[in-house]
């Protein structure tokens, strides 16, 4: 087998870049949608946790879709809360199962809280 010329070469590895560039472009794309599920909503959604409830308020001029993490991990439905609305979730019970915080969520299974 013969050496590639310097051309071929170069093409090579400008193809290969090439190939390279768009699979970093293609992951680099992909996580976005996920993002939107795992992001904190924006500051104007607050939470109140208690015993027995936990309530959320969208002080925010759109609506927002959000559910609640608890400390164990516990599942929580995702909402629809219109601007000005709230939304009552599950509070931390006897077992001290504390809310962690709010997290964005897919509006496909949702519930709408309007207040």
């Amino acid at each position: 087998m013969t050496n590639p010329s310097p051309t071929t070469r170069t093409s090579r590895r400008i193809a290969f870049a090439a190939v390279a560039a768009g699979g970093l472009l293609t992951l680099a794309a992909a996580p976005s949608a996920a993002a939107d599920t795992t992001s904190p909503p924006p500051e104007c959604v607050q939470y109140h946790s208690s015993w027995r409830y936990t309530h959320v308020s969208n002080g925010c001029e759109s609506t927002v879709t959000v559910t609640v993490e608890y400390t164990d991990g516990q599942e929580a439905s995702c909402r629809v809360i219109e601007p000005g609305g709230w939304a009552t979730f599950n509070g931390y019970g006897p077992r001290l199962n504390y809310v962690t915080g709010l997290r964005v969520c897919d509006s496909d299974s949702t519930t709408t809280s309007g207040g």
